[in-house]
């Protein structure tokens, strides 16, 4: 590939919003590094996707130390587009990464312990080829560790200037508000909370999404498709190659009949739209004020592409939302 030179109108063909009440504001759309980013994918795909995403006005790039498969190769192949493609456009980037889960052996390579986040942090700035993170985020409440203690650490590391802002993911409402009131008083608020959330999946409704709006932090949900359930992958059942057809996981023990019925009367309201079924449940997320974006993954330049057209319509009528809950 050439020199990369991005799309001057990349500004005009996306819609920005505020994370709370922070000065940082999100593209309504974000792209997740989760899969299709490792070692095991193609290089040269990776980077197509990357940078059409850029193209089209997609500024935040969300990882953690785990992705890839391998562990850490997400971050490699995005390291490798800073030095490739994006160097020039780092201050017009968000990229953020996160530490919890297990990334290596021992007693200190997983949870929220002040050694294991700092030391993630620092190998994935190696990782990225980055002096700095915008956002650095706690990846998962650890029950063994004082949530103090991984508050101080994300503090620690935004006063150290690896990280601008700090976020959490996977907190329930509880154990988020403690977090946010500790960041607070530490004097470096929580910026965002990256929650699961889509049409199938809506616990951060019971509570958490209230609890943000009071205390003006973001929300940006991830897996807003449920895992591809709501595409119109499994319309006509399981197809062999998908990976609800794996064992692994939990999406097979989900595609239940009932499950399945309700993904086809979705459908029909976003035939209706005009959408496809993904377009629809990505607009039914950014309806609402509280959310500041939506993580979507990609595996090719082509996926991303429609699902960035669910920008299109993210409206919806009293009888559309009536119909959907009603299906929900």
């Amino acid at each position: 590939m050439s020199q990369y030179t991005p799309v001057p109108e990349r500004y005009q063909q996306m819609r920005y919003r505020r994370s709370g009440r922070s000065g940082l504001k999100l593209p309504e759309i974000s792209l997740g590094l989760w899969h299709n980013f490792g070692d095991v994918d193609r290089y040269e795909n990776s980077r197509a996707v990357l940078r059409l995403a850029f193209d089209r006005g997609i500024t935040h790039f969300d990882l953690a130390n785990n992705y890839g498969p391998p562990p850490g190769s997400a971050e490699e192949t995005f390291g490798r587009m800073m030095q490739t493609d994006f160097r020039p456009f780092r201050d017009e980037m968000v990229i953020s990464t996160k530490a919890g889960y297990l990334m290596w052996d021992g007693p200190y390579g997983e949870w929220g312990s002040r050694k294991y986040l700092i030391s993630s942090l620092d190998q994935s700035l190696k990782r990225l080829k980055l002096d700095y993170v915008d956002i650095f985020y706690s990846h998962r409440p650890d029950p063994e560790t004082p949530i103090e203690e991984t508050m101080m650490a994300l503090d620690q590391v935004v006063r150290q200037g690896k990280a601008l802002y700090a976020g959490i993911s996977n907190y329930p409402p509880n154990e988020a508000a403690e977090a946010i009131r500790i960041l607070r008083d530490l004097g470096t608020p929580c910026l965002i909370h990256q929650p699961r959330y889509s049409m199938l999946d809506r616990w951060v409704e019971d509570g958490l999404l209230d609890l943000l709006e009071q205390q003006g932090v973001g929300c940006i949900p991830f897996s807003p498709l449920a895992q591809g359930l709501l595409t119109n992958r499994y319309l006509d059942g399981v197809p062999a190659d998908s990976r609800a057809a794996r064992t692994t996981g939990s999406l097979p023990t989900r595609l239940t009949d009932e499950t399945l019925a309700k993904v086809r009367a979705l459908n029909g309201i976003a035939q209706e739209r005009g959408q496809s079924l993904a377009q629809m449940a990505l607009a039914w997320l950014l309806k609402d004020p509280r959310i500041t974006s939506v993580l979507i993954g990609a595996s090719r330049p082509e996926q991303l592409a429609d699902s960035l057209q669910a920008l299109d319509n993210i409206q919806f009528t009293d009888d559309e939302l009536t119909r959907i809950e009603s299906i929900l």
